[in-house]
């Protein structure tokens, strides 16, 4: 996977620009259509949240631009704090509660301009130049792309509010960025090996090792070791507390196999509580401590749904 006479692999920083760019500004071009179509105002089903909330703290706003900020990070030497995302989003969205219709939909298309200028003018040395997430120090392109995850949640919380889902392209997107940010959190805390995201239209996988880690494209019924498959949805609404994958596995609804490889991964969540994916990591070791165990803890795995 990675040499010692060369530099890690850095996931899809390896793949380029070109093909980052082709999976986030399409997920973000499917995102505007559905914000574009549905009613503001109505209920998500995020507690609290309208459709209204969900599209503000994506936007960028005079007093919140987020990629901005990282890329000044990054440039910076990436030191800092991580950002508490439910102040960040709390904030945000309480500033901007009344803003009208129009003014929320600017603030989606200037997001999406904006990840548009980095592709197109930030130097290339930002792209592995670690940057301050909410989860951790990642490389600043895991970040650009990691918005394709949250855009492919995002539009399945939209699709309570009586949106289209998100076509299979874009959450195809959503699984590359979260095998990406795994794999850059494996490589960071020393973890070598590795998973696969697998749906019945092909899937990704990551691998890491030697201080990087790889991410590759998988076909349909492909998916070989450490592995957790479901539809590509059930997937996401997984990883992001929005369904129980406890509750999913026993209803046979998502399975998993190489169990044990996928319990080395679990270090990841105790050093990054906040990262996407974390119920499934969880989901490996309740699933080793017995059936029963399983079954008694389905209810209380994932108390809280995270919003950002």
């Amino acid at each position: 996977m990675t040499t010692s006479s060369g530099p890690p692999a850095q996931g899809m920083a390896d793949a380029g620009r070109d093909e980052v760019g082709r999976l986030v500004l399409g997920a973000w071009d499917a995102f505007l259509e559905q914000a574009a179509a549905v009613d503001l105002a109505r209920a998500t089903r995020l507690r609290g949240w309208r459709a209204h909330e969900v599209c503000v703290h994506l936007g960028v706003w005079p007093d919140h631009a987020a990629l901005a900020d990282l890329t000044a990070v990054a440039r910076a030497g990436g030191h800092g704090v991580p950002a508490d995302p439910d102040a960040v989003n709390a904030r945000v969205t309480a500033a901007h509660r009344n803003a009208s219709r129009d003014e929320v939909l600017a603030a989606l298309r200037r997001a999406r301009a904006a990840t548009e200028r980095y592709l197109a003018d930030e130097p290339a040395w930002v792209d592995t130049a670690p940057t301050v997430s909410t989860v951790g120090r990642l490389p600043m392109l895991s970040v650009v792309l990691g918005q394709a995850y949250e855009l492919a949640v995002h539009g399945l919380d939209l699709v309570s509010t009586g949106a289209a889902p998100p076509p299979p392209e874009v959450l195809g997107a959503g699984l590359a960025a979260l095998a990406d940010v795994t794999g850059a959190l494996a490589a960071a805390s020393g973890i070598a090996g590795g998973a696969t995201l697998a749906t019945p239209a092909g899937g990704w996988r990551f691998a890491a090792a030697d201080g990087g880690w790889t991410v590759d494209a998988v076909a349909p019924g492909a998916a070989a070791g450490p592995a957790v498959e479901a539809p590509a949805d059930l997937l996401l609404d997984a990883a992001s507390g929005r369904a129980n994958p406890v509750v999913a596995l026993a209803r046979r609804q998502l399975q998993v196999q190489g169990l044990p490889g996928l319990m080395a991964l679990t270090p990841i969540v105790q050093a990054a509580p906040g990262i996407p994916g974390g119920p499934i990591l969880q989901l490996a070791a309740r699933t080793l401590s017995g059936a029963g165990g399983l079954l008694s803890t389905a209810g209380g795995l994932l108390g809280r749904r995270r919003r950002g």
